[in-house]
């Protein structure tokens, strides 16, 4: 029984109303805290800008338009891959970035902090795997050629929000003690609609003036990070080498459609120690990344059903509850206290197998509603997205430079 399942003390899948900092990451010195920002150790929901909690319905249809606009931006890609995306000329005396729609922009759950600037301020910032350019807009004359200076850029998105900001360099400073000077940044100071009342994104992605590329001579385009397991406690994001020995390294696959996602291969899935009857060649005809700012890992529907079922069957002594937007799997644990959670491994190229902890399988609305945390792609050949509950408490581990990712386990302690 334990080694097909989790068995799982109920209470501890719930956020405490509390913040739980005991939580600490690697010892780095350029090691950061993930909050998640509707959490109570998050500071975003005090500080007279970010609206109020959102609910679980919210959350999860917010998710769905996040899914919507990753297929669309893969779509057009696909449509005008020969015509490659223009990069930020740094020559230029302006910056011409697409206006995508504002309210998908810093989407993600979790944030940092850093500091900008001499002195500095700490400004926090929503880390996305999947941000690679500036959120927004253009820089306007007076001389983005040079940067000396700071220049303006305004956008207004379709859906209305808008941000206003600085396109500049600063001295931004990771910790107290590691600081990385003439760093390129936008830095929005009236951001409606965006951004989730932080001060922006803290890009990770492939981009030329993403952090991982502008700081490569520094942390040679290695980063880690470990999302907590409930809202109320604190992960870590961590730049340059890891020190896990038990982190199981796999190559990024080559998403072939938009250089801006990482990617993985995924060869199967097991649930409950049974590996699913299902072929590999559903994973690879859609291809699949994975995307720290989407909340629910999507599979191909024939992969999701065979999942789901097989999940059903060893949860079949559990009450059902109902279902809530994107998931449908859902049961009363309201009368249990321990619960017993098949387990759910994604088997990767290379041999290597992570096994889904029991916060990254179960989505909590409330012990009386608790769902199995994946949901369905509209079709087969939509890709595979590994979202951020899946990632929970592992350390995952981005070796750019050599073109790997690894995962371990524990990574938040």
């Amino acid at each position: 029984m334990e080694e097909r399942h989790h068995l799982v003390q109920i209470n501890t899948l719930l956020p405490s109303s509390s913040c739980s900092s005991s939580t600490k990451g690697p010892k780095s010195k350029a090691s950061l805290d993930v909050l998640h920002k509707h959490g109570p150790c998050s500071q975003l929901n005090n500080n007279g800008k970010a609206n109020s909690i959102p609910t679980h319905s919210d959350i999860l249809n917010h998710d769905k338009k996040r899914i919507n606009y990753i297929h669309s931006k893969l779509l057009s890609s696909s449509n005008n891959n020969d015509n490659k995306m223009k990069e930020i000329e740094l020559d230029s005396s302006s910056a011409n970035l697409p206006a995508k729609s504002g309210s998908l922009i810093g989407s993600g759950n979790y944030y940092v902090v850093v500091g900008l600037g001499t002195p500095k301020k700490d400004l926090s910032l929503i880390f996305d795997t999947d941000c690679t350019q500036l959120s927004s807009a253009t820089g306007n004359d007076p001389g983005c050629a040079s940067l000396t200076k700071a220049c303006v850029y305004g956008i207004q998105y379709g859906d209305q929000s808008f941000s206003v900001g600085y396109f500049s360099r600063e001295r931004l400073s990771v910790t107290s003690t590691d600081a990385v000077d003439e760093f390129l940044f936008g830095c929005g100071q009236d951001n409606q609609g965006l951004f989730g009342g932080s001060a922006g994104l803290l890009g990770l992605g492939r981009h030329p003036i993403s952090f991982v590329q502008q700081t490569s001579a520094k942390y040679y385009k290695r980063f880690s990070y470990c999302l907590p397991s409930t809202s109320s406690a604190v992960g870590h994001l961590t730049f340059g080498a890891t020190g896990n020995k038990y982190v199981k390294y796999t190559p990024f696959s080559t998403v072939s459609r938009s250089g801006s996602f990482y990617g993985l291969e995924i060869a199967g899935i097991s649930v409950g120690g049974t590996k699913l009857p299902i072929s590999s060649s559903l994973f690879t005809s859609g291809g699949a990344i994975i995307d720290s700012g989407t909340v629910i890992t999507r599979l191909p529907p024939t992969v999701y059903a065979s999942l789901r079922d097989y999940f059903r069957k060893g949860m079949a002594r559990y009450p059902n509850a109902s279902a809530i937007s994107i998931l449908d799997t859902c049961y009363d644990l309201s009368g249990t206290k321990i619960v017993s959670v098949p387990k759910v491994n994604f088997f990767l190229a290379g041999g290597n197998t992570v096994e889904i902890a029991a916060p990254g399988i179960l989505y909590v609305v409330s012990l009386k509603q608790v769902c199995l945390a994946f949901a369905p792609n509209g079709d087969d050949s939509d890709i595979t997205i590994f979202g951020n509950v899946q990632q929970r408490t592992l350390e995952v581990v981005y070796d750019v430079g050599a073109g790997k990712i690894g995962f371990g386990y524990n990574g938040c302690k």
